[in-house]
């Protein structure tokens, strides 16, 4: 595991955009694993801007790692909608190369099978970005007494609603489920890259970085990973 501390949120986008980048300049149709959240969107918007410069997406696959269930791709507040307003919609990835999970699939536990296969048929994921939640999750594997191995259907905690909230009208409007890729997918990766800002994180970063591996902080499993990056900002590394 390497950590990278920067000074700010803006060093933090665009340390993780140029090494998003580098993996597209070396393998053109690199299998993207990509997160949402408002931790990502600094490097989305650097991203565009070196796709304005010259950088190519048209042979990039992309996944996404969850999808709240029970929100249509239309709904503004779903993962769907939130990638292609920070990001699909200003670069030039092939709408048939994009993956989410479908939070309406009448069956989920087909969806995740679907969509476990989907990701192992196109030969896995090449880097996989992530964010972390302040109760140590990634994806949306919520601290647990066990590692769920493949994408499955979660009750979000009470702390991940309460984290959420902010981005809905009110806190009884957030989803309480999601759909999410598991740990073994996640881990899988050829390459992780793990962003995060804010004292708010600091905590669960010192855990994931130092702490004993247990699912009870799920980014501690990322200790384990051949190739996982951090890259942090020195409020989210005050503990470290």
């Amino acid at each position: 595991m390497r950590v990278y501390i920067v000074d700010d949120y803006e060093q933090m986008s665009v340390k993780a955009a140029l090494i998003v980048a580098g993996q597209i300049t070396m393998k053109a149709d690199s299998i993207l694993g990509l997160c949402t959240g408002s931790t990502p969107i600094g490097m989305y918007k650097e991203l565009v801007k070196l796709h304005q410069q010259g950088l190519d997406f048209s042979h990039v696959i992309t996944f996404n790692l969850d999808e709240y269930w029970g929100l249509s791709p239309d709904n503004v507040q779903s993962y769907h909608y939130f990638m292609h307003e920070n990001f699909f919609k200003h670069v030039n990835v092939k709408p048939e190369n994009i993956h989410i999970p479908n939070g309406l699939a009448e069956n989920v536990d087909d969806e995740c099978i679907r969509y476990e296969e989907a990701i192992k048929q196109a030969n896995g994921l090449d880097l996989q970005v992530l964010g972390i939640g302040r109760n140590g999750h990634i994806g949306f594997n919520e601290p647990s007494t066990v590692f769920i191995a493949e994408t499955h259907l979660v009750e979000l905690d009470a702390d991940t609603i309460n984290d959420n909230a902010r981005f809905f009208p009110s806190r009884e409007e957030v989803p309480t489920r999601a759909i999410t890729m598991g740990i073994k997918t996640i881990m899988q990766a050829k390459k992780i890259l793990l962003l995060a800002n804010g004292e708010g994180k600091a905590h669960a970063i010192k855990e994931a970085v130092t702490g004993e591996i247990n699912p009870g902080v799920p980014a501690s499993i990322l200790q384990l990973h051949p190739d996982c990056t951090f890259i942090i900002d020195k409020a989210a590394a005050k503990y470290l």
